[in-house]
Order: structure tokens, then C-alpha cells, then sequence
């Protein structure tokens, strides 16, 4: 029972080397993280281009591809809860490796699947339940595992933002010039690499004392305790309860009501080059993040997000493509020191053994609220129009970044110093 709660040597930011201590981001343990991360990263970002063009191509509607998503997000909103809870139980780096075991096999028989042709689509869906199902069980642990590998946590978390937005603009790029040479089986095969790529850079990592809850207390226990550690904290529980209205309301309908307007008027290559900016403008945050570390890091992030209504605002007003893709680099520069602060507030703020748990309840509360604005996208632009839909998106956003910086737990956070 003792190796549940400590793994091989102690942590690499935490123990000086014969040779002296080790860089602040790119130590041993961050490099072989940054490398399993990425990996991970890619495979994810191709798999959903993947899927939905080859089903396409197939021959199968819209109707599966819809499906298809759904069968792949379901589980990770409905199951990430308890792999918060399990990552504690077992330590986040065993169910990380489980997960993406889990997700290589899942992705050899998608391989085997496209490559020999789809006979029937309920192979397909559950290989999608099982992939979703392993990134529910990997996502907890990844947030935990940042404060573990980097003294500098706030510098990783940048340099891992970078990595995210990069990998979220090359894989579907990949997955969609590889589909359209007829190779969708052949997407699968490097996701699956990928995914072992991540295992083998996970089971190299040398962690020193992993905090986890007592011993023998069940599940539903754990699940408890989390969510009691979750509500105490005002300025956690706030952020969330604001980012649900605001995913309903802005972010989760945005990405279908604004392609109703910028394809038909300027042409699907049009609305891939300004997609393409947001994913800029995420490097250029994440980047900006790893040096500028203010002492209320929340308030900066809010101040940031202030850029976020640009976007809807500049399609509303009819601007030209090339304002638009300059407000959506704004946009991603906002949200990428956002995310940054966030992730950084929330790894060094929550004591380690709870961070697994309440890094769930965070996702679940953030990401589950964007299917429901993205479903109602549609009837609330037949209801509604277009830009009313789109102003509703401009206020709520600016709203929410308002909010951030009106709660004073939120405004007030301070920063907590890097170890040396």
C-alpha cells in the first residue's frame, strides 16, 4: 500500500543533483511529460476530423457523425468525476498509463476498423465509448502531475498551453489531408503510436511523494470529501458558476452560429484561416504566460478574457476577413494567458490530494455546460436571428470577465511563489 503514496525518488523540482538543481521547467521529469502530453494532445485533436470525414467517405450521413461525437464526449463528461476519484485511489500516473493503454488498443481496432471498411457502426461506437472513457480516467491526473514535474508551475503550464493550441491547429490540419488521401486507418495507426509514445514517457517519469487520500474510504466517500473541499473554496466554486453561463450563452454557441456567417459569405477557407488565428493567438497567450507572472493572476487572466467579445462583435458588424482573423488572434492571446492563470491558480492553490478530484469537478462543471449551448444554437437562431444570438454571446462574455473581476475571492487571489 505504501507505493500508492510514494513512487521511486523524490520529486526532480524538490532534490538537487550531484550536477546541481535542475532547470525550473525542463527538468528530466517535465521534458518526458511535455513529450507524453503532446503525443496525447495530437492523437485527441485528430481523432474527431478523423472520424467524422471518414465516415463520410464511407458513405454514412451527417446523422452518424453526429452520433459518433456524441458516443466519444458523453463518457468523458459523465465519467471524468470518478476518474478524479480513482486517479487519488491508484495515483494519477498508473491511471494515466491505463488510460492510454486503453486508448492505443482502442485506436489499433479503429485502425483495423476503417482500413477493412465498417460494417456496422456499432463497432465503431463503442471503440469511440472506450476512447472517451480513457480520456476521462487521464484527464485528472494531468492537471495533478504539472506541480510534480515543474518547480515553476505557472511556466509549465505555459509551455503546455503553447503545446495544446499548436497540436489543436496541426492534428485536425493532418487527420484532414491524410483522410483526404483515403488513409483514415492510417490516422488511427499514428494516434496509436502516439498514445503508446505518451505510456512510455509516462512509466519514465520519477515522482517522489504522491499525496492521496486516507486509505479504504470508498468512492462515493472520496466523491464527498472533494466536493466539500470544492464548495469551501469561493473563489474556485465562483469561476465555475460563472463559466456555466457563459458556455451556455457565448462560448458553446459561437463556433456553429458564427460558420452560418462566415462560410456562406466568405468561403469555408476563409472561416479555416480565422479558426486558424484563434489557434495563433493561443501560442502567443501561452507564451506571453510563461514570463508575465503577476501577483493576482486571476484578475490579470479576467482582463485578458476582455478581448473575447471582439470576435462576435467584428461578424455582427460585417468587418472583413482579415479584422476578423486579427480580433480571433486577440481572442486566442486572451483565452491563453486565461488558461494559463487558471490552470496555475488552481495546481498550487488545492492541497495535492485533493487536486485529482477537484480538477474533475472543475471539467465537469466548465466542459459539460458547452454541449448545451452548442445544441442550442440552432433553435435560439430560429427564435431569435443571428445577431441577436451573437450580441447575447458579446454581453455575456464581457459580462463574465466583469464578474471575474467584481468577486473579490476571484479579483483578490493571490499568487502563491515558485519553489526555488
Amino acid at each position: 500500500m505504501e507505493e500508492r503514496v510514494a513512487e521511486l525518488e523524490p520529486p526532480a523540482g524538490m532534490r538537487e543533483p550531484a550536477g546541481g538543481p535542475e532547470p525550473a521547467i525542463w527538468s528530466r521529469n517535465f521534458t518526458y511529460y511535455f513529450v507524453g502530453r503532446s503525443a496525447g494532445l495530437l492523437s485527441w485533436a485528430m481523432l474527431p476530423v478523423a472520424v467524422a470525414a471518414g465516415l463520410l467517405i464511407e458513405g454514412y450521413g451527417l446523422d452518424a457523425a453526429g452520433y459518433s461525437m456524441a458516443f466519444l464526449v458523453a463518457p468523458f463528461a459523465g465519467l471524468v468525476l470518478f476518474g478524479g476519484v480513482l486517479a487519488d485511489r491508484f495515483t494519477a500516473r498508473r491511471m494515466m498509463i491505463v488510460a492510454d493503454l486503453a486508448n492505443l488498443a482502442a485506436h489499433v481496432l479503429l485502425a483495423l476498423l476503417f482500413l477493412h471498411g465498417i460494417d456496422h457502426l456499432w463497432q465503431l461506437y463503442g471503440l469511440l465509448v472506450v476512447a472517451g472513457t480513457a480520456n476521462a480516467l487521464f484527464q485528472p491526473g494531468a492537471a495533478s502531475t504539472v506541480p510534480l514535474v515543474s518547480r515553476d508551475v505557472q511556466g509549465a503550464n505555459g509551455v503546455l498551453r503553447t503545446s495544446e493550441a499548436i497540436t489543436g491547429l496541426g492534428g485536425p490540419a493532418l487527420a484532414g489531408t491524410l483522410v483526404g488521401f483515403g488513409s483514415t486507418g492510417w490516422v488511427m495507426v499514428i494516434s496509436a503510436v502516439a498514445y503508446g509514445t505518451s505510456a512510455v514517457c509516462l512509466f519514465a517519469l520519477r515522482l517522489g511523494v504522491v499525496p492521496a487520500p486516507p486509505a479504504g474510504a470508498s468512492m462515493w466517500r472520496n466523491l464527498a470529501v472533494g466536493w466539500r473541499e470544492f464548495r469551501s473554496r469561493s473563489w474556485l466554486w465562483g469561476v465555475i458558476v460563472i463559466w456555466m453561463f457563459y458556455a451556455v450563452l457565448a462560448w458553446g454557441p459561437q463556433l456553429s452560429v458564427a460558420a452560418g456567417v462566415v462560410v456562406p459569405e466568405h468561403g469555408a477557407r476563409s472561416f479555416g484561416l480565422i479558426n486558424a488565428a484563434l489557434g495563433a493567438g493561443t501560442v502567443i497567450g501561452g507564451l506571453l504566460a510563461i514570463r508575465y507572472k503577476p501577483g493576482r493572476p486571476l484578475a490579470a487572466g479576467a482582463v485578458a478574457m476582455m478581448a473575447y467579445p471582439l470576435y462576435p462583435l467584428g461578424i455582427v458588424l460585417g468587418w472583413p476577413v482579415w479584422m476578423l482573423a486579427a480580433a480571433q488572434v486577440a481572442v486566442g492571446t486572451g483565452i491563453g494567458v486565461w488558461g494559463v492563470m487558471w490552470a496555475t491558480s488552481v495546481q498550487t492553490q488545492v492541497p495535492g490530494e485533493m487536486l485529482n478530484r477537484i480538477h474533475a469537478y472543475e471539467v465537469a462543471g466548465s466542459v459539460g455546460m458547452y454541449p448545451i449551448g452548442s445544441a442550442l444554437a440552432g433553435p435560439a437562431v430560429g427564435a431569435f436571428g443571428t445577431d441577436a444570438v451573437l450580441l447575447v454571446g458579446v454581453v455575456v462574455s464581457f459580462l463574465t470577465a466583469s464578474a471575474f473581476l467584481a468577486a473579490r475571492p476571484i479579483r483578490s487571489l493571490r499568487r502563491v511563489p515558485d519553489r526555488l
